[in-house]
């Protein structure tokens, strides 16, 4: 397993800096969002799992062939007495790393979790307070609010769609139904466990540029998927101008903007981690959400004014084969006895 560690670490650093920035650099993904999106979740979990193979596989090199025989070794010494004298100081070092990190990756996984539904559940509690039933749909409600506000709040089936008054009547019919439309896709497309799972991997690991990355590529993709599903049913120039009558509601300024009462404690909850679209989690500070509405916004209104083809079947195909391949690499080389020596 000498090389295999070698290459599983060359990977994971190509993974951690250059294939991010140079796919988060590319204008394919907005011809593509569904394929850019299977792309960068490949990443990660590649990535991630390069990173940890690469130091568990050098742990166990001295009593395996493989990731599996050497963990029986390990297992072995650890709960049968087996001698220990192969493995030295270098070994155990990376061994004792690759599980904390596991440790702190599935920790902080576990922690977004549950700060998400600790303001997901607060935030529902306000809303039944606070908003009425909306008459003109369902799963939807409304909060007293001058400023034009949209967003879902995830929960199964518990899910609603949260529109302000001042948005309703701001909006044309055909705009609200665009709304409507854009605020279901993200739910009915589950977009919140891939924000969930992002958040979780930035908050794990803030110091990697690519992190950042990649949550702002995210976040930018399921905008995309789900104005191409209210695409399905409105116009391309109804959809523009809802966004823009929608992003023309602050985000981060929602807390000043909506006095007391209702102001702070639902704004603190409601501020999504990416615009006023998908109430994910509240991790984000204030001034990121503006800044990352605000880009994923122009990048929004620009695809749709400059609409370009989709990308080829046989382009689309060949990026899935790469996601694929992103994935059975690094497990191939950790499960397969001997494959690099």
């Amino acid at each position: 397993m000498f090389w295999t560690s070698y290459l599983l670490a060359v990977l994971a650093i190509v993974l951690a800096w250059p294939v991010p920035i140079l796919l988060s650099r590319a204008s394919w993904p907005a011809r593509s969002p569904f394929t850019a999106m299977l792309l960068w979740q490949a990443i990660a979990l590649a990535g991630g799992l390069s990173m940890i193979g690469a130091m568990l596989v050098y742990g166990l090199e001295p009593i395996g062939d493989n990731l599996i025989s050497g963990l029986r070794g390990l297992a072995d010494m650890v709960l049968f007495n087996a001698p220990t004298t192969a493995l030295g100081f270098w070994h155990l070092f990376a061994l004792s790393a690759a599980a904390l990190l596991t440790a702190h990756l599935v920790f902080t996984l576990l922690l977004t979790y549950y700060k998400i539904e600790r303001q997901r559940r607060r935030h529902r509690e306000l809303l039944a307070l606070l908003a009425a039933p909306s008459v003109d749909a369902a799963r939807t409600v409304v909060i007293s609010h001058d400023s034009p506000v949209a967003y879902c709040l995830p929960g199964g089936a518990r899910s609603v769609t949260v529109l302000s008054d001042g948005l309703m009547a701001a909006l044309e019919p055909a705009e609200l139904r665009a709304v409507l439309s854009h605020e279901n896709a993200h739910l009915n497309q589950r977009h919140h466990l891939l924000l969930w799972a992002f958040a979780a991997w930035r908050q794990a690991l803030p110091w990697l540029p690519t992190t950042r990355l990649a949550q702002e590529a995210v976040n930018s993709l399921i905008e995309m998927l789900a104005d191409d599903v209210a695409l399905k049913s409105e116009s391309k120039a109804t959809l523009i101008k809802a966004i823009a009558i929608v992003a023309s509601g602050p985000t981060g300024g929602m807390t000043a903007g909506m006095g007391a009462g209702m102001a702070g404690s639902m704004a603190a909850a409601a501020i999504p981690s990416a615009h006023p679209g998908l109430a994910l989690d509240g991790l984000e500070a204030p001034t990121v959400a503006v800044s990352g509405s605000a880009r994923t916004t122009i990048s929004r209104v620009s695809r749709l004014l400059s609409p370009e083809p989709q990308l080829p079947a046989a382009a689309r195909g060949l990026v899935l084969a790469g996601s694929a391949l992103l994935l059975a690499v690094p497990t191939a080389l950790l499960i397969v006895p001997g494959l690099l020596g």
